[in-house]
C-alpha cells in the first residue's frame, strides 16, 4: 500500500484533516506548565480471561449494549482549531476539525491520534457528561500516529486497556467515536476483529502493525476506542481503506502499543526508539537490481558502522528473513516489528547470505532524535 494512499486514509478518518504524518518523532509540551504525576492507566489483569465477561440476558446484541454503556463515558470529542493556514493572498485563517479520544487516567490524560491534534491552535474536549473544557498537548508521536492531551479535571471515568496480543480473528469489536463531529457523538458500531498484524506504512521511514476490523469507521472516529466483548479497549481507531470496490476495512492501533507510547509521553514527553543500524531494500526489488535469489525479506543495502547490526555480524548484501521468529515479507514488516522494540532489547535475526542461512543476535541501540 503506498504512502500516498495511507496519507489519504488517515486524513479522511481524522475528521476532515488534510495533513501528512511527519516521518520523524516530534514531541512537544505545547505550552504546558509543570504537570503533576499522572494517575495510573487502567489495565486489565493478565491472562486469557482477563476481565469478567459483561453479563446480559436474552438478546445477544445486549453484549454490544453492555460494552457501550461501560466504555462510552470515557470517550471524548475533540475539536481542533487549526492555525498556521494561509489563503491565496497570504492571509492567515483558522479552521475547526474534529476527532475522538479516550480518557486513560482519572486525572485528565486522554489518548488520541496525532493527526487529530496536529497543527492545533487550541483544543476543546467534549465530555460525556456535557462539560466542555480546553486541553493542551502533552506530547505526540507521528511514527505511531498517537498523541496524549490533558484536561485540568479529576475524578473522570477512564477506559480499561486490554491485552491486544491475546486477540483472535472473529472476536467482537465495538467502535465508539464521533463521526462527522459532535452532532453524532459517541456513535456505536459493531463488527469483528477481521485480521491482525496488518502492516501499514505511516511514512517512508515508519510502519506499524494494526488491527483490521469491519466495524463501521467514519470521519471523526479517529482516536476513539475499539473494544472487545469484555469492555476492554483493544485498540484506537486510526484509519480506513478508501478505494473503489472495498468496504468494511478499518484499522486500529493495538492497545499494547497505545499503552507503551502513552505511558512514555506521560512520564517523560518522549518515546524511546530502537535502531538496528541498516539501510534496507525489499528483497524482491533487490532480486531485480542485484540478481539475488531470495524473493522475500529485507535486503541489507548498507550497514551503519558501529551499529547494532554490524556488532551482530550483519553485512551489506545479507537478507533478513525473520526477526524473533516472525517472517519478514518486506522492509515494512521489519520496520513495524522494530517499532515495537526499545533500546537494549535483544532480537534474534535469521539471515540469508548467499547459500547460507545464519542465526544472529543483535542488541538494539537508541535512535537519534
Amino acid at each position: 500500500m503506498s504512502y500516498l494512499l495511507v496519507g489519504l486514509i488517515g486524513a479522511i478518518i481524522g475528521g476532515f484533516l488534510v495533513v501528512g504524518i511527519v516521518p520523524q518523532v516530534l514531541m512537544t509540551r505545547a505550552g504546558l506548565g509543570t504537570l503533576s504525576s499522572p494517575g495510573p492507566i487502567q489495565v486489565a489483569p493478565s491472562g486469557q480471561t482477563s476481565t469478567a465477561p459483561l453479563t446480559f440476558t436474552g438478546d445477544p446484541w445486549q453484549s454490544v449494549v453492555a460494552v457501550a454503556e461501560k466504555v462510552s463515558p470515557a470517550v471524548v470529542g475533540i475539536v481542533n482549531r487549526q492555525g498556521g493556514l494561509y489563503d491565496f493572498f497570504g492571509r492567515e485563517y483558522s479552521r475547526d476539525t474534529s476527532g475522538s479520544g479516550l480518557i486513560i487516567t482519572s486525572d485528565g490524560y486522554i489518548v488520541t491520534n496525532n493527526h487529530v491534534v496536529q497543527n492545533q491552535k487550541s483544543l476543546m474536549v467534549y465530555l460525556a457528561d456535557g462539560r466542555n473544557v480546553s486541553a493542551k498537548v502533552v506530547g505526540a508521536d507521528p511514527r505511531t500516529d498517537l498523541a496524549v492531551i490533558k484536561v485540568d479535571l479529576t475524578g473522570l471515568p477512564a477506559g480499561v486497556l486490554g491485552d491486544s496480543d491475546l486477540l483472535r480473528p472473529g472476536e467482537l469489536a465495538v467502535a465508539i467515536g464521533n463521526p462527522l463531529g459532535m452532532d453524532f457523538s459517541r456513535t456505536v458500531t459493531s463488527g469483528v476483529v477481521s485480521g491482525l498484524n496488518r502492516v501499514i506504512d505511516i511514512s517512508d521511514e515508519a510502519a506499524i502493525r494494526l488491527i483490521q476490523t469491519d466495524a463501521v469507521i467514519n470521519p471523526g472516529n479517529s482516536g476513539g476506542p475499539l473494544v472487545n466483548g469484555r469492555g476492554e479497549v483493544i485498540g484506537l481507531t486510526s484509519m480506513k481503506l478508501v478505494t473503489e470496490n472495498v468496504e468494511g476495512m478499518g484499522f486500529a492501533i493495538p492497545s499494547n502499543m497505545v499503552r507503551r507510547v502513552a505511558t512514555e509521553i506521560m512520564q517523560k514527553g518522549t518515546v524511546s526508539r530502537a535502531l538496528i543500524g541498516v539501510s534496507l531494500v525489499d528483497a524482491e526489488v533487490a532480486a531485480r537490481q542485484y540478481g539475488i535469489k531470495v524473493n522475500q525479506g529485507a535486503y541489507v543495502a548498507e550497514v551503519t558502522a558501529g551499529g547494532a547490526a554490524e556488532k551482530a555480524g550483519v553485512r551489506a548484501g545479507d537478507v533478513i528473513v525473520a526477526l524473533d521468529g516472525t517472517v519478514i515479507n518486506s522492509t515494512s514488516t521489519l520496520r513495524a516489528l522494530l517499532a515495537e522494540k526499545v533500546p537494549g532489547d535483544k532480537v534474534a535475526l535469521k539471515i540469508v547470505r548467499g547459500s547460507q542461512q545464519l542465526a544472529l543476535e543483535a542488541v538494539l541501540g537508541p535512535a537519534g532524535r
